[in-house]
């Protein structure tokens, strides 16, 4: 008998436990679980009340709100009335206290240029950034569009749109120039910030000329400001492109930050869909700063001493949230590194470890699976000594990944911090507090104070700890999205329309017998073979504890027998394949989670088809195992190589 809509089987069992040492957690923020317990009870007894004592508390105002939450589904706004401005709460609090000397920014081209900023110097260049921006007829509520290498002038950009109240939609450097134009016009930019180039795996990449091709189907468009990053030769269209240099030379320093009301936006950040036009996600300025900066704290259990790295580009939610405003508005040393995790060595990220000393660092689960296939020689040569505190972040980590992250990266010392978000959440929802929670390899254990999960079938019914389900939210919390950029109704049919009154999430989670949460995909991620409906992440993590394989996607395909059959696609981290491995795969996960979740295919790929921030695109791979042509969009797709190479496999 099939599964109510909405609910999932569960076959996946983790009882490993890692509690925090006691001296991580004596010097913690929350030291102990019942601390942890008693923070999420108030808040979750009146969220609003919750958030309103950490706004007042946490962020500077011009004029204070009189009203904390009005909620009209499916439209919160937060902190009404009051004005903020989040450049002024990243930078003029922190000099206005007596931080200026403090180090803002470290950062590391992948040449090995290095430059330091401090509070003071930051705050400076982001007025005469901002001042630039005025020159140009930047005002506020334009729309700016930011394609920039992983350079301090990427965060000064943003910082300065922030501080006028322009809206900065930043567009990964990667992106073709078919992608750029078409968030240039669904957002109406005015401007666009880019370089000449920037550098990756020793060459230079030319974003001006992508942006010069974009600029051609962008008519709304009329500056281009560009940074001479590389000193690469460039086109010049006399009177629309204008040097970073040049304008920050004749600008003026002194620059206010501009009183801003606590619902203007502070910028879009666009999202794929598995059809039609990316999502221009929209955020706000007091809720989304207030949101960045406490999950900041929280999660990475954030002390004066930190150096933190996480390694996310701007270009994505994470490079803003967690580069940029949650740990500058926590005052926080902030590493920055410009180029790839293997150049000029695949041991690039050990080595920066080493040399500064960082002490919190938040990857991804895609580059754990990476470094794990290129070697443990890479990390054994180098004194990773200064970690106290590791951090995962995107797809769900794997319980094999998760225990070579605890015992190669961090000494079997550093708590791991396996967070829970989107896009859309504006910030971390689920995630240990590293000080409080035990951890279990590949669960985000508990929600953060303030954030009130459920997981439920189709009908919106709550399911028990024996299934899985849609996760929803049944509160609204500061960090959520406040609509999708000129498509209301977009909004209301993506997010609010199957579980009334609740955000659902998109994805599938369980909830253990200890009430921590795991991830079980996106809602579209699930196969149902035989009347059972089972997560493909599950199936991923039984292939993946196989010493030979790196990486795994599992994907359904339609079978007459079953309704959908299991076809699996895996990288190996050496060797090449064989019937006898094959075979061997199939009988291993068989024994992992039973018979049930065999696979019915097992195809070995060199690499997978990914998103430019790391997500493998199972829709894809959903295509090529039905034998279909791909359809929707695939602008995020990293290297279309390896479509074409998946396809050719086929053939």
């Amino acid at each position: 008998m099939s599964e109510p809509a909405g609910q999932l089987d569960t076959v996946m069992q983790e009882s490993r436990l890692f509690p925090p040492s006691a001296e991580f957690s004596a010097q913690s923020r929350i030291k102990s679980l019942s601390e942890y317990e008693a923070l999420w009870n108030k808040a979750a007894a009146d969220p609003s009340a919750f958030w309103e004592e950490l706004a007042k508390n946490e962020l500077h105002w011009f004029t204070p709100f009189t009203e904390t939450l009005r909620w009209n589904e499916p439209y919160a706004e937060w902190f009404v009335g009051g004005k903020t401005n989040a450049s002024y709460n990243c930078l003029d609090k922190h000099v206005a206290e007596g931080r200026g000397d403090q180090t803002a920014i470290i950062w590391e081209g992948e040449p090995g240029d290095q430059k330091k900023l401090t509070y003071a110097e930051l705050l400076a260049k982001v007025c005469k950034c901002a001042s630039a921006l005025k020159s140009l007829g930047i005002q506020q509520g334009d729309v700016v569009s930011i394609y920039m290498p992983m350079t301090p002038e990427l965060a000064i950009a943003m910082l300065a749109c922030a501080r006028i109240g322009a809206i900065h939609s930043v567009i990964f450097a990667g992106f073709s120039a078919e992608a750029i134009a078409e968030r240039n016009n669904d957002a109406k930019a005015k401007l666009i910030i880019t370089a000449d180039a920037s550098w990756r795996r020793g060459k230079a990449l030319p974003l001006k000329h992508t942006v010069d091709e974009a600029l051609k189907k962008s008519p709304t468009v009329k500056h281009c400001i560009v940074l001479d990053r590389v000193n690469e030769a460039v086109h010049w269209t006399p009177g629309r492109d204008h040097w970073w240099h040049d304008l920050m030379r004749q600008a003026s320093a002194e620059c206010p930050a501009t009183p801003l009301d606590s619902e203007a936006p502070l910028f879009i950040l666009y999202t794929s869909g598995s059809t039609g036009k990316p999502k221009g996600i929209k955020h706000s300025t007091a809720g989304y700063n207030l949101y960045a900066k406490k999950t900041f704290e929280w999660v990475f259990d954030h002390r004066a001493e930190d150096i933190y790295w996480c390694t996310a580009d701007c270009g994505w939610i994470t490079g803003h949230s967690y580069v940029v405003y949650g740990p500058l508005s926590a005052g926080a040393t902030v590493l920055m590194y410009e180029g790839a995790p293997n150049a000029p060595q695949e041991d690039r990220f050990w080595d920066i470890i080493e040399r500064h000393k960082v002490t919190v660092f938040y990857t991804a689960p895609t580059a754990i699976r990476a470094f794990i296939k290129w070697g443990d020689h890479h990390v054994t040569k180098h004194d990773l000594s200064s970690l106290r505190l590791l951090g995962s972040v995107g797809e769900g980590i794997n319980p094999e990944a998760w225990m070579w992250y605890h015992r190669l990266i961090g000494g079997e010392r550093c708590p791991i911090v396996d967070t829970w978000w989107q896009t859309e959440t504006g910030g971390i929802m689920m995630s240990p507090l590293p000080g409080a929670i035990a951890t279990k390899p590949g669960s985000c254990t508990k929600p953060l104070p303030g954030i009130i999960p459920q997981i439920v079938d189709a009908s919106g019914k709550e399911v028990d700890a024996h299934h899985g389900g849609w996760l929803v939210m049944a509160h609204p919390w500061p960090g959520m999205l406040r609509g999708i950029w000129g498509d209301d109704e977009r909004y209301r049919e993506v997010y609010w329309s199957k579980t009334p009154g609740k955000y659902l999430a998109g994805d599938n989670a369980r909830r253990d017998a200890d009430g921590y949460y795991w991830i079980m995909g996106r809602i579209d991620d699930v196969l149902n073979v035989s009347g059972h409906r089972l997560s493909t992440i599950e199936i991923e993590s039984a292939l993946v504890s196989h010493p030979a394989v790196a990486e795994a996607a599992a994907v359904g395909r339609p079978d007459d027998l079953k309704g959908e059959a299991v076809a699996v696609f895996v990288t190996l981290k050496s060797g090449q394949p064989n019937e006898a491995l094959r075979k061997e795969l199939v009988q291993h996960v068989r024994k992992q989670i039973g018979a049930l979740a065999q696979p019915d295919d097992v195809r070995f790929t060199g690499s997978l088809p990914k998103t430019r921030s790391g997500k493998i695109m199972r829709r894809l791979l959903r295509d090529i195992a039905a034998g279909k042509e791909s359809v929707g969009d695939t602008t995020t797709l990293e290297d279309y190589s390896v479509l074409a190479s998946l396809r050719q496999d086929e053939e």
